[in-house]
């Protein structure tokens, strides 16, 4: 029962902290991150992250995602698939081109320097999906150019991570797990059976909850398309988040749509989705702040610029104005829980070690911390010229 009252104590918290940051006009996810921060081994030391809890938020990225893929308009993505890979290539090379040399800087191996240049490559789309939600631009061209950059970003992020941890492995000398070619194999054969799941199975799935005679069945349907697609993404060494997008794309090309929305978001926010952001706060440590500091302020400037600069430069050089490429930019900003995972998955694969596991987490929490704040900035300015 122990967890029980702390999942209450938790979500009235997020409540009551999101309604005041709507009052003063700041994105909610601050406030709900917030209360990670302080409920957490941060400051009063409250809440642990446990099992059932990751369980709880990895469900909440699941399910925002596919909130993400649902609310996505697919004509805009296809639209803007040429910016959104122009946007992902250099949002990835530029983070591993500063934050790596900067890394070696502060006295890591070149081995961890170019880990860590690994881990700011990535991005997660769920803090900026709530924002741009928020500002009912999750479908415009800027949303759909994020999105889909994300998704390319997230690919390429896995691909670096496998080829670096494959070069550890053989370095020190394990025979363990795939070899590379057949995980890049049994990423190529998801996404081709995604294609077959939008085109066909998940019409033909939701068509089939319609005539069952059960409650609340479409939906129902929808979830299991939603985890199962989550189940596979992660199986086959990608996100589930990327999976659950794909689902959420496949549940929009049909019928279904708008009622499949009604009932995935209060699914979602009633308790999934703010205990993904809660979590984030957990995993912030100020234990080592004070010998750390310089390195956590300089890393967290850079993890926040090559993404605004990086990304922004990507958008403007496929023809957004300048805006438009600072909305997207500041919409790639935020790292999240895949920078957390590629950092974890690393930590376990010896490419980073004990001693400065934290306070590369401090950054990424940092860092994802400020990018609302950066994108509503972007929105503000954006709507102010369009006005």
């Amino acid at each position: 029962m122990e967890f029980i009252a702390t999942l209450a104590g938790l979500l009235l918290a997020t409540q009551l902290v999101a309604h005041l940051c709507r009052r003063v006009e700041i994105p909610e996810v601050i406030g709900q991150i917030l209360v990670g921060i302080i409920a957490g081994p941060a400051l009063l030391n409250w809440v642990h992250l446990n099992s059932m809890m990751n369980e709880f938020q990895e469900i909440g990225v699941i399910i925002l995602m596919f909130i993400a893929g649902l609310e996505s308009d697919l004509s805009l993505l296809k639209k803007y698939l040429k910016p959104a890979v122009v946007v992902a290539i250099v949002g990835v090379v530029v983070p591993i081109a500063i934050m790596a040399p900067a890394s070696y800087f502060f006295g890591f191996t070149t081995l961890e320097s170019i880990f860590i240049g690994v881990i700011f490559s990535a991005t997660s789309v769920s803090i900026s999906v709530a924002v741009l939600r928020e500002f009912k631009r999750l479908d415009s061209r800027e949303g759909a150019t994020i999105l889909g950059a994300a998704v390319a970003d997230d690919i390429i992020g896995v691909i670096l991570l496998s080829i670096m941890i494959s070069v550890v492995n053989q370095a020190e000398g394990k025979t363990g797990g795939q070899p590379l070619w057949a995980v890049l194999l049994l990423q190529v054969l998801f996404f081709g059976g995604t294609y077959l799941v939008v085109k066909w199975l998940a019409p033909y799935m939701m068509h089939l909850s319609e005539r069952l005679l059960t409650v609340a069945s479409p939906s129902v349907m929808a979830m299991i398309i939603c985890l199962g697609m989550a189940a596979i993404a992660d199986y086959v060494g990608l996100s589930g988040a990327v999976g659950s997008f794909f689902a959420g794309i496949a549940v929009a090309n049909t019928h279904r749509k708008e009622t499949i929305n009604r009932s995935f978001i209060p699914i979602g926010y009633a308790m999934f989705i703010p205990l993904f952001f809660v979590s984030v706060g957990l995993n912030m440590r100020i234990d080592r702040l004070d010998e750390s500091f310089v390195f956590v302020i300089v890393m967290t400037i850079l993890a926040c610029l090559t993404k605004l600069v990086g990304c922004g430069a990507g958008a403007y050089l496929s023809g957004f104005n300048f805006n438009s490429s600072y909305v997207v930019g500041s919409g790639m900003i935020a790292r999240g829980e895949m920078a957390l995972i590629t950092a974890q998955i690393g930590y376990q694969a010896h490419l980073l070690s004990s001693m400065y596991y934290s306070d590369v987490i401090t950054v990424i929490i940092v860092a994802t911390v400020l990018a609302p704040f950066i994108l509503k900035h972007a929105l503000v300015k954006a709507n102010e010229v369009t006005e």
